[in-house]
């Protein structure tokens, strides 16, 4: 209940437009000028509690307590380290980030990316922090975290063994902007070890709040090097790096002086005049900056001697710096991925470069309810939830001269890195893509079942289903409107994601989701309608007083149910007698006479025939993933979330509804539209309690 509430709450405030970079999330509800004012007012420098300098701070296994490589660490401030440290020195830039002994080169990449847009750079790095004016210790940064922006208040204690950062590091060794946002990143994700391994497409997205599609460059499409051109005109942040065949052959260099398993940055596609013909070149840069790429086009190699001066002063820029040139066909040969990050449109602040259109939602798969698994499990496939995404626009300028409409789709699962430490595995996530009938267009107030997911065949998937943080694909598809079924490759897991879809033209994207309503029939009888065989045995059960009461009906029902053997259950409970009563006690007596016990016996004699219709196999319970039809046969109309509520309260450990419950849902759901057209004003969707109300009303 309180987690339900918890969300809600979320809700209420991504709606109030908090969690944007300019409204950031407070982490851990820690605000950076409230704490730095205390601390400059009680003259002491900040410490924080919520990410201590100790050794959990650093990890969990290899950076355990009772690992050798967290010996002899001591944290220290970079005051304690320099005379005069800075936090950012003549403009943050790309050679101000050198790996230490953490594997997170996936994450250093990212940042040398990120430096070469300042606008961006300043949405991470919040600008006026220093180490002299109002100086306290702390300092924050801002990073995208599945959804919204959150802002991530730090202390500046730093690990450091024999005097030296153990982590990142600037060249220098005076500047520590890097090494503070570093800190900053390992907080939000639980640890310093959290960060170890990865890709840097991650970095890329929680830096900018991007989608990041993955190319595999020996399957590289026909147009990839327009694709990066274009990416790079878009403002999109890329990475690559070389895959390693065993754990021996991790930062291995190569004859060539290219770094096995190690995640690089590329910051250039440019087309150079070589010899009287075009060749396509590419620059890459090592975040260690150093170890440069040797071979054809690397730094002072003869081919420059071959271009043009115009062209040569361009391009060429001769330095120890780990950056260099090389050209594209060496580069599809020599590395093994490409990582593209595509940013949103708030993201860009320049007018030379174009956006992509971009939407996102949040959603859950539940065991029971909405966890489907993938199209394999037709039984469950079609209880996933679903969105629409309706193209009308055709690109501009296609690479191939061909028409269509390109779209990103990006599933992420929430919370990996800070789940490590708890063992606890990503699942294997995908999606499809299903054309909508004609019949459907246009609206977004359904949810398509098995008639319609089970009778086509889908019009693209993602490329794989795998269990890392996200799945992202590129698509063109035709104009239309198109239903996006996001999964877990096996039904029956929970988990949380993100579904992001980008555009190159706008497009609308919507949940496909039922409005949640009610069609209650119940015909008006007078007495003499009632069959005088009723009337007779509700008098031989009422008494004199001719009302049954709450005790009275839950022993009626029981005895009733008790002699079918076609259904289990374990017996119908006082507080469903009660609400039962609650609901159809007309005249505020607590107590059922002959017209409101014929309504209630007329409802269960309808529902009984709705749960043994959807006892598909005769067990004599419901699978829960029928609950939304069968809801919908008696007549209300739920969305998702109000389905996960209903089996998280009614369904068994096996996900099986008897019958008892699943009547007490259905005359709860009854109850609860009643109560809520009571109170609804003017046909506003939204009713206002105050507490004594809302006490009175939950507790009933």
């Amino acid at each position: 209940m309180t987690s339900t509430a918890s969300r809600f709450a979320h809700q209420q405030k991504r709606e109030e437009g908090i969690g944007t970079n300019e409204n950031a999330v407070k982490f851990r509800e820690q605000d950076y000028e409230t704490l730095k004012q205390q601390c400059l007012k009680k003259g002491r420098l900040f410490e924080d509690d919520c990410f201590p300098a100790e050794g959990k701070s650093l990890g969990y296994n290899e950076l355990g307590p009772y690992s050798s490589k967290t010996r002899d660490i001591v944290w220290k401030r970079p005051k304690e380290l320099c005379p005069n440290p800075n936090f950012i020195e003549d403009g943050a830039t790309r050679t101000d980030i050198c790996q230490g002994a953490l594997g997170d080169c996936w994450l250093l990449a990212a940042i040398a990316s990120l430096t070469l847009d300042q606008s961006i750079l300043a949405r991470v790095v919040p600008p006026n922090q220093s180490f002299t004016e109002d100086y306290a210790g702390i300092f924050h940064f801002q990073f995208w975290q599945y959804g919204k922006w959150v802002d991530v208040v730090i202390d500046d204690r730093l690990p450091t063994r024999n005097g030296k950062l153990l982590f990142v590091h600037s060249e220098q060794g005076t500047e520590f902007w890097s090494a503070l946002l570093e800190k900053a990143y390992a907080k939000a994700n639980g640890s310093y070890e959290a960060l170890s391994g990865g890709n840097t497409i991650e970095g890329f997205e929680d830096f900018t709040g991007g989608i990041a599609e993955i190319y595999t460059l020996d399957k590289a499409p026909a147009h990839l090097f327009q694709i990066i051109q274009k990416a790079l005109g878009l403002g999109s942040l890329l990475g690559c790096s070389i895959d390693i065949t065993s754990a021996s052959e991790t930062e291995a260099v190569t004859s060539l002086k290219l770094v096995k398993g190690h995640a690089y940055s590329l910051t250039g596609a440019e087309e150079a005049n070589y010899r009287g013909r075009k060749v396509q070149l590419v620059r890459i840069r090592n975040p260690w900056g150093q170890v440069e790429w040797t071979g054809p086009w690397s730094d002072g190699s003869s081919e420059w001697n071959y271009i043009g001066k115009d062209e040569k002063s361009k391009l060429n820029n001769v330095a120890e710096d780990g950056e260099f040139w090389m050209s594209y066909s060496d580069f599809i040969r020599h590395f093994s991925k490409l990582e593209i990050c595509n940013l949103t449109p708030d993201t860009l602040t320049s007018d030379d470069v174009g956006s992509w259109n971009n939407c996102q939602f949040e959603g859950m798969w539940r065991v029971g309810s909405t966890a489907g698994g993938c199209r394999n499990h037709a039984a469950t496939f079609p209880s996933n939830p679903q969105f629409v995404v309706r193209l009308e626009e055709v690109d501009d300028h296609p690479l191939d001269g061909k028409d269509g409409c390109t779209f990103l789709v990006g599933l992420m699962q929430k919370d990996g890195r800070q789940q490590r430490k708890l063992n606890s595995n990503l699942e294997t996530i995908g999606f499809a893509i299903y054309k909508v009938p004609d019949e459907y267009k246009g609206s977004s107030n359904v949810h398509l079942g098995p008639d319609v997911l089970l009778r086509q065949r889908a019009v693209a998937m993602s490329s794989t289903f795998i269990n890392t943080r996200e799945v992202c694909d590129r698509f063109r598809l035709p104009p239309g409107e198109y239903a996006i079924i996001p999964s877990t490759f096996q039904p029956h897991k929970n988990g949380s994601f993100i579904l992001r879809v980008f555009s190159e033209k706008k497009a609308d994207i919507s949940p496909l989701e039922e409005d949640i309503d009610a069609k209650i029939e119940e015909k008006e009888l007078s007495e003499s309608d009632v069959d005088p065989h009723f009337k007779k045995i509700f008098k031989q059960i009422a008494g004199d007083d001719m009302e049954i009461s709450a005790f009275e009906l839950v022993t009626i029902l029981n005895n009733i149910v008790s002699h079918r053997s076609d259904i289990k259950t374990d017996g119908f409970s006082l507080s469903t007698g009660r609400l039962i009563v609650s609901l159809l006690d007309r005249d505020e007596s607590a107590k059922l006479g002959l017209m409101e016990f014929h309504l209630l016996w007329t409802k269960i004699q309808r529902y009984l025939e709705i749960f043994k219709s959807h006892d598909t196999d005769n067990s004599g319970t419901m699978s829960s993933h029928e609950m939304r039809d069968a809801a919908t046969e008696a007549g209300f109309q739920v969305n998702s979330a109000v389905l996960q509520a209903m089996v998280y309260r009614y369904a068994d450990a096996q996900y099986a509804i008897d019958f008892n419950n699943f009547v007490s849902c259905l005359i709860k759901l009854e109850m609860l539209f009643k109560i809520f057209k009571t109170l609804e004003r003017d046909n506003s969707g939204k009713i206002e309690l105050d507490m004594q109300q809302w006490m009175c009303l939950a507790i009933n």
